[in-house]
């Protein structure tokens, strides 16, 4: 009985209409505003696909201040008319040793070596091999350069990209490259694509040596397991080496 006097009442109330109208009026509109403002709000969807990482696993993020990933030092990417064919998917049947030279650290994931720069114990991820300052480095096989870059513990890095999903990787290289060792760039096992360097902060207390690590399938391995017998005997003792130190 109340609620029909309460609407018996609103038909014959001008005022308690005019009250309602504008109640509902006002709800309305606030609603609209609420709905607006979400939707402005609202992050903007991004239909575009993202970057393609090509990234060799076990490669470190290259320094702010130093060449990106797919950069080349001092100059433009080529065009891409200019690209080389994509290297073969099939995994290499040889690798060559890089440069000529003993080694001098192992490739350990787990046990932790004393640092004689760091001057504290941590693994080694890859090998350095001896040699002299200057000394040619080789790709040790068929690929195509990935990346260049500069590390602000390894210094002047370089990757090349295998069939198979392998990647060798160079680090402690020299500033220079030949012209054409340049992102995208085709090489063949055995070509020249730097030479030894001093720019390894984390490791210049050692000799002048090459830093090379591998990955395979997106996990690092150690390099010395895809070298032949003949290479592995060179590293035990190269007399090149021990007669230029």
């Amino acid at each position: 009985m109340k609620k029909n006097k309460l609407f018996e009442k609103l038909r014959t109330d001008k005022g308690a209409r005019a009250i309602t109208l504008t109640v509902a009026l006002m709800l309305i509109v606030l609603t609209v505003i609420i709905v607006a403002t979400v939707i402005a709000n609202r992050a903007p969807v991004d239909d575009t696909l993202p970057p393609v990482d090509d990234t060799p696993a076990g490669v470190e993020d290259p320094d702010t201040n130093g060449d990106q990933p797919g950069d080349q030092p001092g100059g433009e990417e080529p065009p891409a008319s200019d690209q080389p064919d994509t290297p073969s998917s099939t995994f290499p049947s040889e690798f060559l040793l890089p440069v000529s030279g003993v080694l001098l650290s192992n490739h350990d994931a787990d046990l932790q070596v004393f640092s004689p720069t760091m001057g504290d114990y941590r693994v080694h991820l890859g090998i350095d091999i001896g040699t002299v300052a200057g000394a040619t480095v080789s790709a040790m096989a068929d690929g195509t350069v990935s990346q260049i870059w500069d590390d602000v513990r390894m210094g002047r890095c370089l990757a090349i990209k295998h069939g198979g999903d392998a990647y060798t990787i160079y680090k402690n290289l020299s500033a220079e490259h030949p012209e054409n060792i340049v992102v995208g760039a085709a090489v063949k096992m055995g070509d020249t694509i730097g030479t030894v360097g001093e720019t390894a902060m984390v490791e210049i207390a050692t000799d002048p040596h090459l830093h090379v690590e591998m990955t395979v399938n997106g996990i690092q391995v150690d390099p010395t397991e895809y070298f032949d017998e003949d290479a592995m005997a060179t590293l035990k003792e190269d007399t090149n080496y021990e007669d230029a130190s």
